[in-house]
């Protein structure tokens, strides 16, 4: 989510890249989405790749133009990619509007690496660093410093485990993935905090979804993330901040993949949610006491 002008808009997973546009974060109109074609390259690292299947992306304005990370994998395996793309503006009637490929930013490999390289998201640190969270599943959420350009690696490559519910041997194959899900990390910076938020469980399932966001925070960008009582977040650690509804009456029954902004001065957090007829777009008000995000629940 993202709002430049009078303007919000939300980027979400599917066709391109599909992407709505509001006024007001109740009426939303759909605009055209990032990509009509996919880029070549995204076929040359994943031979298997079809269509537009374009996964997670997410939006933010730096270095005076916008960039949009996103991925693309099989299904349920760690064979992914996440790619950037650039543009200098967000509205598409403007005559600047035009999403620039930057190419492959990271891939994770069967057989090779404990990670996945999905749900990306860029977080600057306070010195103006860009740094790439991503992960779902597996051994944990990562985090990897990037180059100036904000498109590449810097080296030497040092990765940080800012989250993990896996606390056994891995054995590097795609049947292993485990239940032990975390997944869509997004660091939220207020404060002398960074705030990562993370889903746990299960999502994509309809009703029987269990999507769960958790949180905690850092006074350092790479962690460790603490939760409210203090446990690690590499280690099984996460403060719940939103789920599905309880009770007999439920109307959402999983809410999860959140992102965290500050829009005119005040804080909200976006989510994917689960109801009993479709999925939809979920947007909620945040307040903060002793330096923790509460959600105001209308």
């Amino acid at each position: 989510m993202a709002k430049e002008g009078d303007t919000y808009y939300v980027y979400f997973t599917g066709g391109g890249i599909r992407v709505w546009s509001s006024k007001d974060m109740k009426t939303w109109t759909k605009q055209p989405s990032v990509f009509s074609v996919a880029p070549t390259w995204v076929a040359q690292k994943l031979p298997s790749f079809r269509g537009l299947g374009f996964w997670a992306p997410d939006l933010s304005f730096h270095n005076g133009q916008w960039y949009l990370y996103y991925a693309t994998s099989i299904f349920g395996k760690n064979t992914s990619v996440i790619g950037v793309a650039t543009n200098k503006t967000l509205d598409p009637n403007s005559k600047n509007y035009k999403w620039v490929d930057g190419g492959m930013v990271i891939q994770s490999v069967t057989g090779r690496d404990d990670w996945n390289t999905i749900d990306p998201n860029l977080a600057v640190d306070e010195n103006g660093t860009g740094w790439l969270a991503f992960g779902s599943r597996w051994n944990g959420l990562k985090l990897v410093k990037l180059n100036p350009d904000f498109k590449t690696l810097a080296e030497p490559q040092e990765w940080h485990t800012i989250a993990s519910r896996r606390q056994r041997d891995y054995k590097f194959t795609d049947a292993e993935a485990g239940d032990d899900a975390v997944e869509a990390p997004f660091i939220f910076r207020k404060g002398k905090y960074y705030y990562l938020f993370v889903s746990w469980d299960n999502c994509c399932s309809g009703v029987n979804s269990t999507y769960n966001i958790r949180v905690g925070r850092s006074e350092n960008i790479t962690g460790p993330y603490l939760d409210k009582e203090g446990v690690n977040m590499a280690k099984g650690g996460g403060t719940l901040v939103r789920r599905g509804d309880t009770g007999d009456n439920k109307v959402v029954f999983a809410r999860g993949h959140n992102s965290t902004h500050t829009f005119d001065g005040v804080d909200y957090i976006a989510y994917h949610a689960y109801t009993n007829t479709y999925e939809r777009l979920g947007i909620d008000r945040l307040t903060w006491k002793n330096d923790w995000p509460i959600v105001i629940i209308k």
